[in-house]
């Protein structure tokens, strides 16, 4: 089960920084960093099965600056 989370964390990350690449739009690039938090949580679960506490603080600090995305691409109004 840990190899399926290792690699799906390591393909939503690559669709992510794919969509925000792309720049298709601001709410794809919103979308983009909601997979980015959800590959960030899966790196922080395997840092701590595997006991790799590199990739934990690294992915925790991730999740939070995917969640600032979140919040700048999705929730925060657009300035009039």
């Amino acid at each position: 089960m840990i190899d399926v989370i290792q690699w799906a964390a390591s393909l939503f990350a690559i669709v992510a920084a794919s969509l925000i690449a792309a720049h298709i739009s601001q709410k794809v690039t919103g979308i983009a960093f909601v997979i980015f938090t959800v590959s960030s949580v899966m790196w922080v679960y395997f840092g701590a099965v595997e006991n790799d506490h590199g990739l934990l603080v690294q992915n925790a600090v991730l999740t939070a600056i995917n969640l600032l995305g979140i919040y700048r691409y999705l929730i925060r109004s657009k300035p009039a």
